[in-house]
């Protein structure tokens, strides 16, 4: 294989891993949404995760601890969430910028104060961390022509989480479209005077809806922490959260879309880690900085021209008072 194919396979792979905690935190964003509840706290519910989920797997030696840890400090901050916007009415927006805010002041001040090492965690040993998987087939098609380095390098090769994100795609949709769970969550989304009167709880509803956008976030967050990294760092998921919301909106609510914005956002970051130093034809050499702003010059790209476009669930962000 020529090296252009060997540099293309490779950002296609990182691709991939850049993607998983976008496409887990987009998804969990789209339950709350849909129910009707704008969520800026993205950020902090996977920030509160990975910072969890390294503190527990450093303690036990355990994947499996750390990711439970990180799932339920997310389901807690979206219990937290829940409460201030759904039963006590609070400005949506404010309480998710309350948790961001919370979440990265207080995960440092912890990890200092736990392990003594400036608001990291220790480096996670190899059997604390969820370790790459080799999918079936991925040596012995290795020397087929394109789909063996396609699958072998691209698709295989990832960790158990990054293939729950995939999976998570097309079920969420059947959620959403087939059962009557999703019906209602889309509902409420819409017109939560019509759910209450067909008897059901639209603050019930909200509930469940944001308890799935913590457990979403906290595999997110888990996954920064202690699969693809190998420890907690402070603010390391580094707007992760806002450009899963922006993939939200320019996905227009709909899991499939949604999946492929994270792609586009995920591509153009694994494209700008291997522009930096490069010499460009005409530029020459683009600082840094620059480049690394390509993914989020691209999210505003993207919203400008499309969130005008993009319809929002009609009671979104419109705290419900109950008639009952």
């Amino acid at each position: 294989m020529s090296d252009t194919g060997a540099e293309l396979l490779s950002i296609l792979a990182a691709t991939l891993r850049l993607a998983a905690p976008l496409v887990l935190a987009a998804l969990g964003g789209l339950f709350c949404e849909r129910s009707g509840i704008i969520d800026i706290g993205l950020e902090g519910k996977m920030l509160g995760a990975a910072f969890a989920a390294a503190a527990a797997a450093a303690a036990t030696g355990s994947a499996w601890a750390g990711l439970g840890a990180g799932v339920g400090v997310a389901v807690m901050l979206a219990l937290i969430h829940a409460f201030a916007a759904v039963t006590q009415r609070g400005d949506q927006v404010v309480t998710g910028m309350a948790l961001n805010i919370l979440v990265a002041g207080l995960a440092p001040v912890l990890a200092t104060s736990w392990f003594h090492l400036d608001g990291t965690t220790p480096a996670l040993a190899p059997t604390a961390r969820f370790a790459s998987l080799a999918l079936p087939g991925a040596s012995a098609l290795a020397s087929v022509p394109l789909f063996g380095p396609l699958y072998g390098r691209v698709v295989s090769g990832h960790n158990g989480i990054l293939y729950v994100a995939a999976l998570a795609v097309p079920a969420i949709a059947l959620v959403l479209r087939r059962t009557r769970f999703g019906l209602r969550l889309r509902a409420v989304g819409e017109n939560p005077d019509a759910v209450e009167t067909a008897g059901v709880s639209v603050a019930w509803l909200r509930y469940r809806a944001l308890m799935l956008t913590g457990v979403l976030c906290g595999l997110a967050g888990a996954y920064l922490s202690i699969a693809a990294g190998a420890g907690f760092s402070r603010n390391m998921t580094a707007g992760r959260g806002y450009l899963a919301l922006a993939a939200l909106i320019f996905g227009r609510w709909r899991p499939l879309p949604v999946a492929l914005a994270c792609l586009l956002f995920a591509f153009a970051d694994a494209a700008q880690t291997r522009l930096q130093g490069v010499a460009l034809p005409l530029l020459g050499v683009v600082p840094v900085e620059l480049v690394s702003a390509i993914p989020y010059a691209l999210t505003v790209l993207l919203l400008a021209g499309f969130v005008g476009a993009a319809r929002a669930p009609r009671a979104l962000g419109i705290p419900y008072r109950s008639r009952g």
